[in-house]
């Protein structure tokens, strides 16, 4: 498929490719980040910046996800998705899991130049500056992707290690066919930020690759894949905001 064939409507968002960067961190970084149960897998980091269609209007969002295996598995944890509507940070969160919470987004391509912006809070927490320099490889045919949320809910009066629905792992299996990938030269930004702290617990060692990449979805499955450990979790179960980084009371830890 041709880059032409790929060109949405004017004024339309879908079909908007996605800036995916991959970077490394030290491995010893990854697993204090995940409930006991998941395993790292590596020690790379995906940041995605997306702007596709959800409750009829353009969700703009940036997630930060780590390889992690679940009984036997291998997928992604997804630690925060920061997009831009309320309404599917609350929705999402209560139903499935989805670590949602309000953030401004910038995403834009102008020619051959991408650029990117997530803002939480009053901090920019991550930023992206680059070029594109040609085509990508393509991965032929469909596959399917494993992404790991928690789901629970702790108990009325913040009982210690009590809760109203223990710890579970959401399973989010998307099936995809890739349409169209991009090269990008440029750099990669993580700025200290105390509500979103990317470049606290994950700091950047090697940028990996920074890519657009056009995909369709043909089919997602969010299912319940198990029970975590509930006194194990309890250390997770407070977190900042919707996020899953470590938190304090929803806050930052002091």
């Amino acid at each position: 498929m041709s880059a032409e064939e790929l060109k949405s409507n004017p004024g339309e968002i879908a079909g908007w490719p996605k800036l995916v960067v991959k970077y490394t961190t030290d491995e010893s970084n990854i697993a204090p980040l995940l409930p006991p149960g998941l395993t790292a897998l590596d020690n790379v980091v995906q940041v995605g910046v997306y702007c596709i269609p959800i409750l009829n209007e353009p969700e703009y969002g940036c997630s930060i996800k780590v390889s992690a295996e679940w009984q036997g598995v291998a997928g992604q944890y997804n630690l925060g998705m920061g997009i831009d509507q309320e309404a599917a940070v609350h929705n999402s969160g209560e139903i499935n899991g989805q670590p949602k919470f309000l953030c401004d987004i910038d995403y834009f391509r102008l020619g051959d130049h991408v650029g990117a912006r997530a803002t939480h809070q009053g901090y920019t927490f991550f930023e992206y500056s680059g070029d594109v320099t040609g085509p990508g490889d393509v991965v032929e045919g469909d596959f399917t992707e494993h992404e790991w949320w928690t789901k629970y809910s702790r108990a009325i009066g913040n009982l210690e290690k009590q809760y109203d629905f223990e710890p579970v792992v959401v399973d989010v299996a998307t099936t995809f066919e890739q349409r169209h990938v991009e090269e990008l030269d440029g750099e990669v930004i993580l700025r200290d930020s105390p509500w979103d702290p990317v470049a606290r617990y994950l700091p950047v060692n090697e940028v990996v690759s920074a890519q657009l990449v056009t995909h369709q979805a043909k089919a997602r499955n969010i299912t319940n894949a198990g029970p975590l450990d509930a006194d194990a979790f309890w250390p997770h179960a407070d977190t900042i905001g919707g996020s899953r980084w470590p938190g304090e009371r929803g806050g930052p830890k002091r």
